[in-house]
């Protein structure tokens, strides 16, 4: 299996720095800064990475799992929210929930919820980011 890699670059302090990150792939570079990650200013941030890796590797997990019970899905569509808070003094990502919705032909909604809550489990993101106190997951049929 490939090693995957990305870079940041940070100038300056904390408060009144600016940092640059960049994936191996050059499919996505983006300024970041203390705005841009604990108020809402402009940029990226690690967190909106992360919960965009968790949603692609959620939705990618998914339909693999729905695949192998003989459900191919049509279209799989997820939304992660990665919860910042302060935690005994320090920042701690203390939440994520997991929204998708799914185009599943043949399944009933308990079979869906029953796969969907094991790929939740099985996906690599997931087990990852096991530190993080709760990751939900609200997952529906179209």
């Amino acid at each position: 299996m490939p090693v995957r890699k990305a870079n940041a670059v940070w100038e300056g302090g904390l408060r009144d720095g600016r940092g640059l990150m960049k994936l191996q792939s050059q499919a996505f570079e983006g300024p970041y800064s203390f705005p841009s990650r604990f108020e809402e200013g402009p940029g990226t941030n690690p967190e909106e990475l992360i919960a965009a890796a968790h949603a692609g590797c959620f939705s990618m997990a998914l339909a693999g799992a729905l695949e192998r019970a003989g459900f191919p899905p049509k279209r799989i569509s997820t939304e992660a929210r990665v919860h910042l808070e302060m935690m005994e003094g320090k920042a701690t990502l203390t939440r994520i929930d997991l929204i998708t919705e799914a185009e599943v032909p043949g399944i009933t909604p308990e079979e869906f919820q029953e796969i969907a809550r094991a790929a939740k489990e099985g996906c690599p993101v997931s087990r990852a980011l096991g530190a993080v106190r709760e990751i939900t997951l609200e997952a529906r049929l179209a």
